[in-house]
């Protein structure tokens, strides 16, 4: 396979000591290019950082997550929008809102998410995408927006069919994750992920969270790593009717020309 993994959390602690061998063991298994997520200024920077020494497989965006959106400033913005013109960057973000855990108040939330789709706007980048709870606010805002956006990703997408087709009308991309190996939560997933035209799906790990309930066996350490792509991509394309191998090429295919992943 030619996979892209669209979303791993690369410069957590988890990945601390042994993130090269991640991303080598992720090589050897087909997963040959790899977005690693930007959460906050610092981490976005750490992300390039990581990126550069691997060119050819790593790519980043640059972002805060609603987590964080009480940290941004304007000079949040200036810092972001001088790392969006390092060339291993590729999407604005992880932007948007989460009203599931509330970590920031919703006022500077809605705050952070306008200011870096302004950015994504202005650098032309697509964006990458958070969204839990605030669907709402989040797609009011969204669609205020998305005729100047390049185009952009929903990742780890666990919302209901109504939401999935919003966002397609909307002509926005799709990240699934290991969530629909979940026998349990990932049920209406499993159900509705032949909505997502293949042209429209992108797949990735959100490592090192949702570690596949299905992946056997189960690694000691319960983390999720870019090398379990593969196992999500056969899950996917069993729901969907249709071979891994279809699945990986399309998807692949589609994160390339959103992304423009390149070597560097």
């Amino acid at each position: 396979m030619n996979l892209v993994d669209i979303g791993a959390n690369l410069t957590g602690k988890s990945f601390k000591d042994d993130s090269e061998s991640v991303v080598d063991e992720a090589v050897n298994v087909g997963v040959n290019k790899i977005m690693i997520t930007g959460t906050t200024e610092d981490n976005s920077e750490q992300a390039i950082g990581q990126a550069i020494k691997n060119p050819a497989v790593l790519f980043t965006t640059a972002g805060v997550h609603p987590h964080h959106a009480s940290e941004i400033t304007d000079q949040t913005i200036s810092r972001l929008a001088g790392l969006a013109e390092h060339n291993q960057v590729v999407a604005i973000g992880e932007c948007g809102l989460d009203y599931n855990r509330n970590f920031s108040p919703r006022k500077e939330q809605l705050l952070a998410y306008e200011l870096q789709l302004e950015l994504a706007v202005e650098s032309h980048l697509p964006v990458f995408l958070h969204q839990r709870d605030a669907h709402v606010d989040f797609l009011k805002i969204l669609s205020r927006y998305r005729p100047e956006l390049s185009g952009g990703v929903v990742h780890c997408f666990t919302g209901t069919r109504d939401e999935l087709h919003a966002y397609l009308e909307l002509d926005m991309h799709i990240g699934v994750t290991g969530w629909i190996c979940d026998e349990r939560r990932g049920v209406m997933l499993q159900e509705m992920v032949v909505d997502i035209p293949l042209s429209r799906l992108m797949l990735e790990t959100d490592a090192p969270y949702l570690l596949p309930r299905s992946l056997k066996p189960k690694p000691k350490s319960n983390r999720n790593e870019p090398k379990y792509l593969p196992h999500i991509c056969k899950t996917v394309a069993d729901f969907m009717g249709k071979s891994p191998e279809e699945v990986a090429l399309a998807t692949s295919e589609t994160a390339h020309k959103l992304f423009g992943l390149t070597t560097n």
